[in-house]
């Protein structure tokens, strides 16, 4: 993989989580405008994620056989035009519709990282390059919601839509540019590679459902809990909301750059990552928690800490999975892993909004996503065996 791949490869991350973010950013003012109530906005804030899951199994099963760089292209430009389309949303159908199409489109999305990634680099140099990607995943929605609630409160959340779709289709114009000629076959005739054989694949697949629901709570949530229960406004929304996920990014590189360093000098690297993630799963839930209990600037301290110790175990959490599954499995591996974790995805929004429609606050939904990241830390800690490749490279099993 070229250097221009990648540097172009990490800027789609941050317009992937830009797109995906956008109706949670606009939430506060898109809500009151089309006469949603909570519970219908959950449904919106899930509804990306019910295709988005349900399609990253097939998504994988196509990374693996077919030429990546191409396919990955066609996605991305069907998530921006579902961005786009997204402005013209009369209603909560119009609206759920363009959510469904994003979800289709960004299915692809990891599935493709993990291949490139996999298949370019070895084992000590994935953590960094990961842990890029992951940077993505999280200063996209720290830029997302200061630029768009900046634009929102000036100009309204339609214009935010259509200028983030229309501009997110000019990142192709490089990217095609940048495919190698013999992209096409790296892996296609390749038999897939049957990792349900495999124990620890339920269990990633389980961890990052955990992780994932009390993640997705907060990157649909946050601005919401942030304008109508810690009372602020769309403009200190912007910088307030957009600081946990920019502290997560920094916590990312650096977290993920330790482990590569360390792993080189112990000769395990993903035992190193194995407990970076675990030790970042409990100070994530420790801090949710704690912020629940506090005014506002004190609540704001624990949510950036919540979010380093998020950013502590997405640095790895790729990293491991690839490593189990090898460049052989990596695609069809994280298509399921996806599969499966973004179920929370879909449940988290839709439980919140019943919760706060139901109790007025945001208390049980920020105590239930501790509760789980708990759990993620059982599977990950204690339930994962080593950390090593599981599927050979051969073409069969």
């Amino acid at each position: 993989m070229s250097t221009r791949a990648f540097v172009l490869l990490c800027i789609s991350v941050w317009i992937n989580y830009i797109d995906r973010g956008n109706l949670s950013v606009a939430a506060p003012a898109l809500a009151p405008e089309l006469q949603l109530t909570p519970s219908q906005m959950g449904i919106l804030l899930s509804g990306f994620f019910w295709t988005y899951s349900l399609l990253q199994p097939v998504a994988g099963w196509l990374i693996d056989r077919y030429d990546t760089y191409r396919l990955y292209a066609a996605a991305f430009a069907i998530w921006s035009i579902a961005v786009a389309a997204g402005g013209l949303a009369t209603g909560f159908y119009t609206l759920l519709a363009t959510r469904l199409l994003l979800g289709a489109g960004e299915s692809l999305a990891y599935p493709a990282y993990s291949r490139l990634l996999a298949a370019g680099l070895t084992e000590d140099r994935r953590g960094f390059a990961n842990s890029m990607i992951d940077a993505g995943t999280k200063a996209g929605p720290a830029l997302g919601t200061f630029l768009g609630a900046m634009v929102i409160a000036q100009w309204g959340w339609r214009p935010f839509f259509f200028v983030m779709g229309v501009a997110s289709l000019i990142w192709l114009i490089p990217w095609n540019a940048s495919i190698p000629p013999k992209a096409k076959q790296t892996a296609a005739k390749v038999k897939s590679a049957n990792i349900f054989i495999y124990r620890d694949s339920y269990i990633t697949f389980a961890g990052l459902f955990c992780f994932n629901y009390a993640y997705y709570f907060l990157l649909t949530w946050l601005p919401t809990y942030l304008v109508r229960e810690r009372h602020f406004s769309l403009r200190a929304m912007a910088i307030y909301g957009a600081l946990p996920f920019a502290a997560t990014a920094i916590a990312s590189v650096a977290t993920a750059t330790y482990a590569d360093k360390r792993g080189r000098e112990t000769g395990a690297p993903g035992e190193v990552r194995r407990r970076l993630a675990v030790a970042g799963l409990i100070i994530a839930a420790a801090a949710l928690s704690g912020s629940t209990m506090l005014e506002n600037n004190l609540a704001m301290i624990c949510l950036i800490v919540a979010f380093i110790g998020i950013g502590m175990f997405t640095a790895n959490c790729w990293a491991i999975s690839q490593t189990l599954a090898g460049p052989r499995a990596a695609g069809t591996w994280t298509g399921w892993q996806n599969a499966v974790g973004n179920m929370g995805g879909v449940i988290a929004p839709i439980a919140t909004g019943w919760s706060v429609s139901y109790t007025g606050s945001f208390l049980a939904a920020f105590y239930g996503a501790s509760a789980i990241l708990l759990v993620a830390c059982v599977l990950y800690g204690l339930l994962l065996g080593p950390i090593r490749q599981l599927v050979p490279d051969q073409k069969s099993i």
